[in-house]
């Protein structure tokens, strides 16, 4: 059985996701994050270099990083079920969108969460920048969403497993509006339809109540 390591608020509810859609058996172990950093406890630490969530343990396997995770389990547990093949039409545009969510979606909400810890004023040539990234962005995955119902097309894949965190739990640490996004507004409500969803985040976090507007 797969164990996971989750700390919660965090990227790992991605493969409590997974394992619920693929219907692979896991053991979930807790972690909180520190009341005044709100960082990793010591236990993460201890379990790998970094500190951070998600890993897995599988036999004697220990495994980091969120994308490996979730390739790993779909190629070894999940006989390649939401990961579209080569012969595929969709393919590249899974591969595109799987690897957007951590190249993109991801870092430049992140550097929007740095930036507005600085505290910098609003027409500050950095805060700008970021803040006019991050909207591209969002943009970007307004577009999409108007064209196919799910990031790779017309399925749900595991890009939109990888995805939705950032639009949804990362608004906990980083806040921004979805007003002016309908096209995103509506997927996210075809992502809180799935039961699978509700599954994963009534089991890794049940104090969270799912942002999806």
């Amino acid at each position: 059985m797969i164990t996971i390591h989750h700390l919660g608020h965090s990227q790992s509810e991605r493969i409590v996701w997974l394992c619920e859609e693929l219907a692979i058996p896991y053991a979930l172990r807790h972690y909180t994050r520190d009341a005044v950093t709100r960082l990793s406890p010591p236990e993460l630490k201890a379990l790998h270099p970094l500190g951070a969530a998600p890993v897995i343990e599988d036999g004697d396997l220990l495994l980091a990083e969120s994308a490996a995770i979730v390739e790993y389990l779909i190629v070894k547990h999940g006989e390649g079920r939401l990961k579209p093949g080569p012969e595929h039409p969709d393919y590249a545009q899974f591969l595109y969108w799987f690897h957007f969510a951590n190249g993109n979606l991801q870092p430049a909400l992140t550097r929007l969460l740095f930036v507005s810890r600085a505290q910098l004023p609003a027409d500050h040539p950095v805060q700008a920048t970021v803040q006019g990234r991050f909207d591209r962005v969002l943009a970007h995955v307004e577009t999409r969403l108007g064209e196919v119902p799910y990031l790779a097309g017309a399925e749900f894949t595991a890009a939109d497993i990888m995805s939705v965190f950032s639009l949804t739990t990362m608004r906990l640490f980083q806040p921004f509006d979805l007003a002016p996004w309908q096209n995103i507004r509506a997927y996210l409500q075809r992502i809180g339809a799935r039961p699978a969803y509700r599954r994963a985040l009534a089991s890794s976090d049940p104090d969270l109540v799912p942002m999806l507007d």
